[in-house]
């Protein structure tokens, strides 16, 4: 990986070099292209990982797949991660837990999201990502531009948020339906809660059934204005919280 070259440059590289081309040939290119550098799949195993999931094992099932069990995730989706990863053949799945002393000293009853859902995620996500992301110099997201909110200008590739690695956007551009019709064309399996009312699914305590017409994430942190768990925010997002 060319290392007298800045984050920020080696980003602007990439997206001049592959602003024309697809989701797949972005991912595939990711996988292998120097500026990259080693690279893992970021996975929540939720409503619509199954598509990066499916494409991963097609292109490289070795490439290692980081999930984050928060330890409070609906047992749906430990069963799902569990099934889909032996269904897809996916041979590097790294199952990344918050850190023992951390919770201990912070969130021993488990209940700091209701006091403060900030400091919960930092705890239980962003800081178990930074501890498993450091032998990498990429990452690969699932999000989209459709989701709107921070995501409504992403590009195919961007710098981290707390350290000095390239984030991979494969799926940036692609609609609603195109992730539909992706799943349907390859027979993909869905979450089981996503028929139950929960087309963003993320922690059980802060996760909620989306009423018809309303916002596919008004389910998630729903009476916050928070909207996103943290690790894809940058210095003027989410505040860390100090242990």
């Amino acid at each position: 990986m060319p290392l007298d070259l800045t984050i920020d440059e080696r980003v602007a590289d990439l997206n001049d070099r592959y602003r024309n081309h697809g989701a797949t040939s972005v991912l595939e290119h990711a996988l292998s292209d120097p500026m990259v550098g080693e690279i893992a799949l970021v996975s929540s195993f939720g409503a619509e990982s199954v598509v990066l999931l499916h494409l991963i094992s097609v292109m490289d099932p070795k490439t290692p797949v980081i999930f984050l069990d928060t330890e409070m995730l609906f047992p749906e989706t430990l069963t799902y991660q569990s099934e889909l990863a032996d269904k897809l053949g996916l041979k590097d799945v790294r199952r990344v837990l918050p850190d023992r002393a951390e919770i201990f000293a912070k969130d021993n009853e488990n209940l700091l999201h209701q006091s403060d859902p900030d400091a919960c995620c930092d705890l239980r996500k962003t800081r178990p990502l930074d501890r498993a992301l450091e032998p990498f110099d990429a990452w690969i997201s699932g999000r989209k531009r459709f989701q709107g909110g921070t995501r409504a200008n992403l590009e195919f590739f961007e710098p981290g948020t707390t350290a000095p690695r390239v984030k991979v956007n494969p799926l940036a551009h692609w609609g609603r339906e195109d992730i539909q019709d992706y799943m349907i064309n390859n027979r993909l399996p869905r979450h089981p809660l996503v028929a139950q009312g929960y087309p963003s699914i993320g922690c059980l305590p802060c996760t909620s059934k989306v009423e018809t017409g309303e916002d596919p994430r008004a389910g998630r942190w729903r009476g916050h204005e928070k909207t996103e768990c943290g690790i894809h925010l940058g210095p003027k997002g989410l505040i860390r919280t100090a242990l």
